[in-house]
Parts: structure tokens; C-alpha cells; sequence
């Protein structure tokens, strides 16, 4: 099916007709008037084989990609709940475990809400974690793969076998992690290896022979603060080197970046650019990236909105274009340029932390996703500018997976 996307400002650019075929951006050129042909010779109307979506002017982006995400805790749809949390990992995953079966809705039901949200606010790439322990064995799982099964057409959907109670504590972690592999998950996942584990050999001997076993991915929760953070990256990334799994390593918040001292930081940074671990972000407060020289680095860095008003917060909206503003803020941006940039991470940056061999981001100012050639992932977003749609966050949204509208005006189509 051809496409055509008529008066449409490709990165707040000029004006133009982008006509989507085969999945892909196959044209771009001036615009043209109503019942003209558009760019690339393609006919409009849908009696010559192409459907005309009219633009009206609005923002032309790469689709969002959320790249950590949890759907299976979701509460988003439900009555509201106090937050009941008490401080620290092993406690609120404690209290998750004590409530989560209490939710008015199953699992599957939980993730396929938020997953068609997040679909109808612009994200069509996720990669989600979804909880595998000896509580809930493969539940949550099948779940967020029930939530997938039903968008499949919709949107790409990663799924990770996520550890969250590690792997160490309790017996028969590692078997229920390994199961959920065998069942076909996409990625796995790792948790404070010396926090929460403390052993982070045995932990990352787990999850890297995992890895290695079943050909997939990792990607790794890393809440640890300072040095002890440093400790767990530098451990991670000689895993990294030794196996030859660069460009397959993901490391998660990274929180204890923000603490470290230049010198160190930067060595750190550099280490990971050449060994092309990405990183993952949900823009915490107080312990943001430092994105510019990661990006510097030519590091893959990624958007997610983490937990979505669950058992472990009270935020998140399923909306990725409410989490680049967040980015932006915690970031302390100002500047067009760079709150450009957290568009570009929320967007194809996360992309290519799903799938290394996708574009990225070459600079700060790099804007790729909108060229021929380039996969028909897109959202139109309203506003005067980029910079403008981020901090309005409007809803006049038609979004785009494969080269057709999945979703408009925050509606599933």
C-alpha cells in the first residue's frame, strides 16, 4: 500500500508531500495541491492505490520507541491507588509481590490498555520488561506477550525476562529466567549485581550464560550509586569484551554515572562507545545522563517510561512525547538544539538500542529518520516548532507503524 502524508513538516522543516511505500519513506518533495500527484509520482486517492493522509501542516517525527517500559505491573486504566511502596529495590519489589494478583484486571488485560495507549500517543518500537521470579513464575510473562500478540500489528514488541527479584536470593530464580528464554523471550535481563545480589560474579555468570546460550541480548538494571556502580559497569562491560557481545549489552538508569568524577566518568564513557554498550533512560530526577558526551561518544541511548502508575509509582501516562518534556527538564535544557536532542533520543535513538544495525544519532544535533529509505515509523505531532510540540504536547496525533495509520487523534484505528 501506498501512502502519501501531504503538507507535512519533516522535523519542523519546510513544508512537504512524504510518500510512505514497502514500509519505508519513499519520497520526499514539495507539497502539492489537493488531487495533484505527490512526491514520487504516486497518484492520490484512494481509487488510484494510494491513501492520502493530510497533514495540515504538522510536525513530521520518527515514531517514539520505548525501550524500558515494564507492562506488566501497569495499574494505568484503574482505580487510583496511594503509592505503599518504603524505600529501597528489595522492598518495593516486596510490596509489588504482596499486591499485584489484587488489580482489577489480569495481566494481559493490563498490558494490552497501556500498550494500545502508548500506540495511540505515537509509539510504535517498545521493549519491555516483564517480571519472571519464583512468586509469579511465567504469569506476568505470557502476559505482556498476550498485550504483544494483540498489537502485533500495531507496533514492535521486545520482551525481556527480567530478574527483578535477581537471581541469588531466592532458589530457582535462574530456572524460571531460563524457562521464560526457552519460550522465546527477546532479551535478557540483570539487576544490581552487587546491591541486590551481592555476588555480582555469579549474577553476571548467569545472565551473560544466558546470553550466550540462547543468542540474545542483554540488558541490565543498574540502580547502584558511585563507585559501587562504577564497579558493576566496569564488571559488565569485561563480560562485554570477553564474549565479542558488543552492540548486544544495554545498561539501564545507570544512576551512579551522575556521581562519578569527571576523570572517571569520562573514561568510562569512552570504554563503553568502544565496546557500543547503549544505555537507557527514564530521566530520573536528580541523576540525569549526561547526554551530550554521550552522545559525544557515539553511545546508543534510549527513552523509557519505566513503571506506569504501579505498585513501585505513581507516574506515567503512556504518553513517550510527556517523558521527552521530562528528559528535557531533568536534563536542565533550554535550548532548541538540545531539546531537539531528547526528541531524537525518545525517537530513533531508542531504535537503535532495540536494533544496532538501525540508524543513530551521529551528534547533538543529528535529526535522521526522515530520509528515503528510512522505515516508515512516524508520528505527526502538533506544534510551531519541535521544541513547541514538547512543551504543549498536543493531541492532534496520527501515527504510523509500516507505512499505515495504526492510530489518530489518540484513537486505535
Amino acid at each position: 500500500m501506498t501512502l502519501v502524508l501531504r503538507n507535512v513538516r519533516p522535523w519542523g522543516g519546510d513544508p512537504a508531500d512524504v510518500t510512505l511505500d514497502g514500509g519505508v519513506v519513499a519520497a520526499v518533495g514539495p507539497v502539492t495541491p489537493e488531487g495533484a500527484a505527490p512526491a514520487g509520482g504516486a497518484v492520490a486517492g484512494s481509487a488510484a492505490g494510494a491513501e492520502v493522509v493530510e497533514g495540515r501542516g504538522r510536525i513530521l517525527l520518527p515514531s517514539f520507541s520505548d525501550v524500558h517500559v515494564h507492562l506488566d505491573s501497569t495499574l494505568l486504566g484503574l482505580p487510583f491507588r496511594p503509592h505503599t511502596g518504603a524505600p529501597g529495590v528489595w522492598n518495593m519489589m516486596l510490596n509489588d509481590r504482596h499486591n499485584w494478583r489484587g488489580a482489577e484486571a489480569t495481566v494481559a488485560e493490563r498490558a494490552t490498555l497501556t500498550l494500545g495507549a502508548m500506540i495511540e500517543r505515537g509509539t510504535t518500537r517498545v521493549r519491555s520488561y516483564a517480571q519472571v521470579d519464583v512468586d509469579a513464575g511465567l504469569e506476568r510473562f505470557e502476559g505482556v506477550l498476550a498485550a504483544r500478540e494483540a498489537h502485533r500489528d500495531r507496533a514492535d514488541v521486545a520482551v525481556i525476562a527480567f530478574p527483578q527479584a535477581g537471581l541469588l536470593r531466592e532458589a530457582g530464580s535462574a530456572d524460571v529466567l531460563e524457562e521464560a528464554l526457552k519460550l522465546g523471550a527477546d532479551v535478557v535481563g540483570g539487576i544490581d549485581p552487587c546491591a541486590l545480589d551481592r555476588d555480582p560474579v555469579r549474577h553476571l555468570d548467569i545472565v551473560f550464560g544466558l546470553a550466550e546460550k540462547y543468542s540474545v541480548p542483554v540488558d541490565i538494571h543498574l540502580h547502584e550509586p558511585g563507585q559501587l556502580g562504577l564497579f558493576s559497569a566496569q564488571l559488565i562491560l569485561e563480560r562485554t569484551k570477553a564474549l565479542g557481545m558488543q552492540g548486544l549489552v544495554t545498561i539501564s538508569h545507570g544512576y551512579g554515572l551522575a556521581d562519578l568524577p569527571a576523570g572517571q566518568l569520562q573514561e568510562l564513557i569512552e570504554e563503553m562507545g568502544s565496546l557500543d554498550v547503549s544505555m537507557a533512560t527514564i530521566a530520573p530526577a536528580g541523576a540525569p545522563l549526561p547526554l551530550q558526551q554521550l552522545a559525544a561518544a557515539g553511545i546508543r541511548v534510549g527513552l523509557g517510561q519505566d513503571g506506569q502508575r504501579d505498585y513501585w509509582s505513581p507516574y506515567g501516562n503512556a504518553d513517550m512525547l510527556d517523558r521527552t518534556w521530562q528528559l528535557a527538564f531533568t536534563s536542565k535544557f533550554r535550548a532548541d538544539e538540545l531539546i531537539e536532542h531528547c526528541v531524537a533520543v525518545a525517537t530513533v535513538g531508542g531504535s537503535s538500542v532495540i536494533d544496532p544495525a538501525a540508524k543513530r544519532l551521529t551528534s547533538v544535533a543529528d535529526r535522521p529518520g526522515l530520509s528515503v529509505g528510512d522505515p516508515a515509523e512516524l508520528v505527526l505531532v502538533e506544534g510551531d516548532t519541535v521544541t513547541a510540540a514538547v512543551m504543549d504536547r498536543l493531541p492532534g496525533r496520527t501515527v504510523i507503524h509500516r507505512g499505515r495509520v495504526v492510530a489518530d487523534g489518540l484513537q486505535l484505528v
